[in-house]
């Protein structure tokens, strides 16, 4: 009898410390370089309402106060894309057309950079969950 060779392992690159990928926050510094948790701290707390600060819980429960950061800026989102599937009903009657158009602009402005806040949060709570990221060429 014969023995099975083993399968080889894939390996998956586990990525290093101070390797940003795109769409990371400038604010922040980059994952696992020193102090790069204070900087994502103080960027999310930007993100988050003022009165969040006063949360001292937040500020020690780095996650948390990402996984908040995170739903606060979905919230955001769904709040503008509802503004704007509403804009042109709700003003008609009381601004005309070119201000209804700049409103419906804004919208749309406000949510392509409510996309790229997203993502960026996004990543940064992956960061804090303890993905790092590999350089690409």
């Amino acid at each position: 009898m014969f023995p099975i060779p083993e399968k080889p392992r894939r390996t998956v690159p586990q990525g290093r410390d101070g390797v940003a990928p795109p769409g990371w926050p400038r604010e922040v510094r980059p994952p696992g370089v020193p102090g790069w948790e204070h900087t994502a701290v103080e960027w999310l707390l930007d993100l988050c309402p003022p009165d969040y600060r006063r949360y001292t819980g937040l500020r020690r429960h780095l996650v948390v106060l990402a996984r908040f950061a995170v739903l606060h800026v979905e919230a955001e989102q769904a709040a503008v894309r509802r503004g704007l599937s509403e804009a042109r009903a709700d003003l008609r009657d009381v601004a005309d057309e070119a201000v209804v158009e700049a409103a419906v602009q804004t919208f749309l402005l406000e949510d392509a950079r409510l996309l790229g806040v997203r993502r960026a949060v996004g990543l940064v709570e992956e960061a804090i969950r303890g993905r790092r990221f590999v350089a690409r060429l």
